[in-house]
C-alpha cells in the first residue's frame, strides 16, 4: 500500500500544477472505487467463509455424532464384555478361594500334625534333658564324693590303688601279678609285676602327693603359686627317693620302678612345669606313668610273657610236628597203593572196554549177512550150499544166497 501511494505522489510530483486538483479528484474516484470493489471482494470472502466454517461445522457436528453413536456402541460392547469378564472374574475368584481354602485347611493339617510331631519330640527330648540332668546331679555327687576321697590320704591312696589294680587286671593274666606283697626289707609295694625267664619282678608305687599339687593348682597370686610350686616339687623328690630307697632292691626287683600319677592332665602339667624332677626320676631309675602309659607297658609285658609261653611249648610243637610228619608219610604210603589199585583197575577196564568193542564190531559184521527162513515147499535138495563162519564159539554155518 505505501509503495502505491509513493507511486501516486510521484505521479502528482510531475503533473502542472493547474492539473493536480483534477488528478486528485480521479486518483480519489478511482481509490473510491478500488475500495468499493475490495469491500465487496471482502464481504463476499466473509460469506464464502462463513459458509465454510457454517459446511465445516455441520460435518463436524456429523463426524460427532457418528463418534458419539460409535462410542455409545463401543460403550455398549465393553459394557457387555466387562460384565462377561467380570463374572469369569467372579468364577475364576471363587474357584481360587476354594482351592486356597482346600489348601490352606490341608495346610494347617499338616502343620498340626507336624506341630504335634514336634510337640512329642520336645517331650521326649525334655524327658532325655531330665535324665541328664538327673545324671549330671548324680555325677556331681559323685564328684563331690571325689573330692572327700582325694581329700583324704588314706581314701586317695585307695583311688589310685583302684586304677592302677583294673589296669593291671585287665591287661595280665590272673598269675602276672601281685598287690601287697612284702619285700625282704618289710615293705610292701602297691603292686608287683612278675616278669619272664625267671627276672626279679617290676614294683609299681601308686601313691601320689596331691595335696601339694591341688595348693599348686589353686593357687593364683604370683607368690603364692611358687611357693605351692616349691611344696610340690619337695614333696615329689621325697616321693621318688622313697621309691628308690625300699622297692629298688638288688637281685630282688627290677633295676627300676614305676609311680603310677592317676591323671593324665596332671602327668602332662609335670611334665610341663616340673621337668626337673622327672629328670631326677629318672636318675633315680624312676619311671613316672599316667594310665595310658601304664597301659601301654602292661601290653608290652604281656606280649613278652606270651613270647616266652609259646617258648616253652616250642618242644609240645615240635613233637606235635613230628607226629604229624609221621601221620602225613603213612597218607602218602596209603594214597600210593591206592593209586596202584586204581592204575590195575584202569587196566582192567581197558581190557573190557577191548573186549566189548570187538563184539560190536562182530555183530555188526553178523548183522550185515542177510539171513531168511527156508520155505516149506523147498526141498532138501534145493537148498543153498551152508558156509561156515569162524567165531570164538565155534564155527557157525550160515546159508549163502547168491546174489543175481
Amino acid at each position: 500500500m505505501e509503495t502505491f501511494l509513493d507511486r501516486i505522489s510521484a505521479a502528482l510530483t510531475g503533473l502542472p500544477a493547474n492539473m493536480i486538483p483534477l488528478a486528485a479528484a480521479g486518483l480519489v474516484a478511482m481509490v473510491a472505487i478500488v475500495l468499493a470493489f475490495h469491500l465487496k471482494g471482502a464481504a463476499r470472502r466473509e460469506r464464502e467463509e462463513a459458509a465454510f466454517r457454517a459446511a465445516e461445522s455441520e460435518a463436524r457436528l456429523g463426524e460427532l455424532m457418528r463418534l458419539q453413536s460409535e462410542t455409545q456402541g463401543r460403550l455398549s460392547a465393553m459394557a457387555e464384555a466387562l460384565s462377561a469378564r467380570q463374572s469369569e472374574l467372579n468364577q475364576a475368584v471363587s474357584q481360587r478361594l476354594d482351592g486356597m481354602s482346600h489348601r490352606l485347611g490341608a495346610t494347617i493339617t499338616e502343620q498340626t500334625k507336624s506341630t504335634h510331631e514336634n510337640l512329642r519330640r520336645l517331650q521326649e527330648r525334655l524327658a532325655v534333658i531330665d535324665a541328664a540332668q538327673n545324671n549330671i546331679q548324680s555325677l556331681a555327687k559323685d564328684v563331690v564324693g571325689l573330692q572327700a576321697i582325694l581329700s583324704n590320704k588314706q581314701t586317695r591312696g585307695a583311688f589310685g590303688q583302684g586304677r592302677m589294680e583294673a589296669i593291671v587286671a585287665d591287661g595280665l593274666p590272673f598269675g602276672a601279678y601281685s598287690f601287697q606283697t612284702p619285700l625282704s626289707n618289710g615293705t610292701r609295694p602297691d603292686c608287683t609285676i612278675k616278669m619272664p625267664n625267671g627276672a626279679p619282678p617290676l614294683v609299681i608305687d601308686a601313691k601320689f602327693p596331691l595335696e601339694a599339687w591341688n595348693a599348686f593348682r589353686e593357687a593364683a597370686a604370683p607368690e603364692a603359686r611358687r611357693a605351692a610350686s616349691q611344696q610340690f616339687r619337695r614333696d615329689l623328690e621325697v616321693h621318688i627317693r622313697d621309691i628308690a630307697e625300699k622297692y629298688l632292691l638288688a637281685g630282688e626287683t627290677q633295676e627300676m620302678a614305676f609311680l603310677f600319677v592317676p591323671s593324665e592332665s596332671i602327668f602332662a602339667e609335670i611334665h610341663e612345669h616340673f621337668e626337673a624332677v622327672v629328670q631326677k626320676a629318672q636318675r633315680s631309675r624312676v619311671v613316672i606313668v599316667s594310665p595310658s602309659l601304664l597301659m601301654l607297658s602292661i601290653q608290652v609285658i604281656q606280649a613278652v610273657l606270651k613270647d616266652q609261653r609259646m617258648r616253652e611249648q616250642a618242644h609240645l610243637i615240635q613233637g606235635e610236628v613230628a607226629l604229624l610228619m609221621e601221620d602225613l608219610g603213612r597218607l602218602d604210603e596209603r594214597t600210593r597203593k591206592l593209586q596202584g589199585h586204581f592204575f590195575a583197575a584202569q587196566k582192567d577196564v581197558e581190557q573190557i572196554l577191548t573186549s566189548s568193542e570187538k563184539l560190536n564190531r562182530r555183530g555188526a559184521k553178523i548183522g550185515m549177512l542177510e539171513l531168511e527162513p527156508p520155505a516149506e515147499s523147498e526141498k532138501a535138495a534145493e537148498k543153498p550150499p551152508m558156509r561156515a563162519v569162524e567165531s570164538r564159539t565155534g564155527l557157525l554155518k550160515l546159508r549163502v544166497v547168491d546174489e543175481e
